[in-house]
Parts: structure tokens; sequence; C-alpha cells
């Protein structure tokens, strides 16, 4: 039952990634894009796919695995779409940044079949430049493969438990959670981060405008706190929407952290928020 052709619908940095991914670490079958012309062109010139087709069905005619790579809103309307006209036998996966809406639309679609039919995804990997000019074999290397089974109670089916062997085997982490966690977390730990760099470049726009001196004593701390900031709004907008509310909390409680810092900046909170934010990460 093995994979024998991968079709990538969306194929710019992540979905591109994972063909080239597949390819350099020994994945012997098909792959086959699904983008507009001139993006399928650059992926069959870099080598990410074989083949490229502008139609979804087209594309994924004889796939064993079909994988949404595209931002979040597009997934879940070519999911609806096109999902129920794919073969029983096709595993469906993604790579959205949000899983509650994914899951919510493919238990709709496929009802009790959902959980062997598909297996969601988010690769936490990236850049704040997406295309596939800027795809890399190695991008997932080391990386965290998020996985959020539709029936947690349920083992992997044959072809799911391939699929994830192929996750692992391009140097990937995979781990496993429901997708309310996952989306709790992910506020966290990724979406409240890209909205602090976009409002903090924001602000220094705003204030500084383009003097050449903040690029001068700006130094590596202000590019490592703005290097996110320029990461597209197509696809954080979709974000922000399928995970408005955790978004909101989060953004809330670091307002109230910052309040409190700003309360504290000649009284003893201060020193705590530094003793404290210096064990972060630490292990225990």
């Amino acid at each position: 039952m093995a994979i024998r052709q991968i079709t990538i619908v969306g194929t710019g940095l992540i979905g591109g990634s994972f063909g080239l991914a597949l390819r350099r670490h020994g994945f012997a079958g098909g792959i086959v894009g699904c983008d507009k012309p001139e993006v399928l062109s650059a992926a069959m010139s870099c080598g990410a796919i074989d083949r490229g087709s502008t139609d979804v069905k087209d594309a994924a005619h004889g796939s064993d695995v079909v994988v949404f790579a595209t931002p979040v809103g597009t997934i879940l309307s070519l999911f609806e779409r096109w999902a129920p006209t794919l073969s029983s036998t096709t595993l469906i996966t993604d790579t959205g940044s949000t899983k509650r809406d994914f899951v919510e639309r493919a238990q709709m679609v496929f009802g009790a079949s959902a959980a062997e039919r598909v297996l969601p995804g988010h690769p936490m990997a990236g850049k704040e430049q997406g295309g596939i000019e800027n795809a890399d074999a190695e991008l997932f290397r080391g990386a965290a493969w998020l996985i959020t089974p539709i029936g947690a109670d349920q083992p992997y089916t044959a072809r799911q438990q391939e699929f994830v062997d192929l996750i692992a085997s391009v140097g990937a982490r995979v781990i496993a959670m429901d997708a309310e966690r996952h989306d709790r977390l992910c506020a966290w730990v990724s979406h409240l981060p890209q909205m602090i760099a976009t409002a903090l470049a924001s602000v220094l726009r705003e204030e500084l405008g383009d003097d050449e001196a903040v690029r001068q004593i700006g130094g590596r701390a202000l590019q490592e706190m703005t290097r996110i900031a320029g990461s597209p709004y197509s696809m954080w907008r979709d974000v922000a929407y399928t995970n408005r509310q955790n978004l909101d909390e989060v953004l809330l409680r670091f307002e109230q952290q910052l309040a409190h810092l700003r309360e504290n900046l000649r009284g003893p909170g201060l020193r705590e928020l530094f003793e404290s934010a210096n064990q972060f990460g630490k292990k225990r």
C-alpha cells in the first residue's frame, strides 16, 4: 500500500519545500503540483514537482495523498469544493496554521469517515518571505510537524502511518495533539510573536520613518524582533480570522503584561519580570 503519488495544492514556500524535501530524502513516487501556471513552471524548474495542473481534480487524479498547502482560508474553500470529488482511498492532509475550522469542515464533508479520510497537519516551519523562489529542501529539518487526528482514540490507518513516516523522513518531528489545544498553543508560540513583530515594526515606521540611523544603530536585537514583520498579510489575515478567540485572549494577556511592565519601570515588578523571563525555555 505504498504511496506512489502525492499532489501538492499550492506550490509556494511550504508546498514547494515539501516537494523538494521529499525528493532529497528519497521519495521515489510522483509529485504533482496544483497552482497558477507561472508558479507551476517555477516549481518544475527547481525540481519540487514532476508535473502540474491548474485544476485540483486533474492534479489529484491517481494520487494517494493530496496536501493542501495554501493559506488557511483557501484551504477551507478548496477542501469543501474538491474533497468530495477525490477517491475514497486518497488521504487528504493540509499545512494550515489553524486546525479547528479545518477539522470541523472535514467532519461536515465526510461525517463518520472523516477520521480515516483526513489527517490535518501543520509544519511549524517557514520564512518571512514566501513563494516557490524561497523554497528549501531542508526547511522542515528539526521543525515540529503538528498532527491533529480527527479520531483521537483511533489508530492511524496504514496510509496515514505511511504519510507520517514520510514527514519524519524529511527531518521533521511529528507531534500529535487535538485541534483545540493546537490552536491555543499556536496562538501563544506562533501567532502572538507575529503580531508583536508586526506591531513593533509598524510603530517604528510611524515614529521614526525611514531614518537611516535606525538601521545603523538598531543592531541584532531589533533585526531579530522585526524579521518576521515581513510576513504576508494574506496569510496572517486568515490565521487571525480562524483563531480569533484565542488570539484575542493572548493579546489581552500580553497587553496586561506590558502595562505591568510600564507601571514598574521604577518598581520591584521590573526585576520580577526579568527574573521570570530569564527562566523561560530553561530545562528544569
